[in-house]
């Protein structure tokens, strides 16, 4: 098993998670993070720091959002390891309740 980040973390890309991994397995784009699943030990520890759910493991992804987890594979080999916590979007408050975000997503 390991852990992926879904669809709330768009346009929020609050650094939480990062700063409790043991591991390097967060990957940060624009306005996205996702876990890179070979690096992932799945400890855990990420998810309850995350302030918009974003974060589950592989096999309890929402429905509709199972995409996430070729998202959070391919884009881990794109983005660049974050390790340290950074600040958020200006706007990310304004987009932590937003539904429907993948439109979003920066690639």
């Amino acid at each position: 098993m390991t852990y992926v980040v879904t669809e709330p973390c768009i346009r929020c890309r609050y650094t939480d998670c990062v700063e409790v991994c043991p591991v390097d397995c967060f990957h940060g784009g624009p306005n996205f993070l996702v876990i890179d699943p070979v690096e992932c030990i799945d400890c855990a520890v990420c998810v309850p720091e995350c302030p918009v759910d974003a974060i589950y493991p592989d096999d309890e992804v929402p429905s509709g959002q199972e995409h996430y987890l070729e998202i959070n594979a391919r884009l881990a080999q794109q983005w660049p390891v974050i390790n340290r916590r950074e600040a958020p979007p200006p706007d990310a408050d304004r987009w932590a309740d937003v539904q429907d975000k993948q439109a979003e997503l920066q690639e």
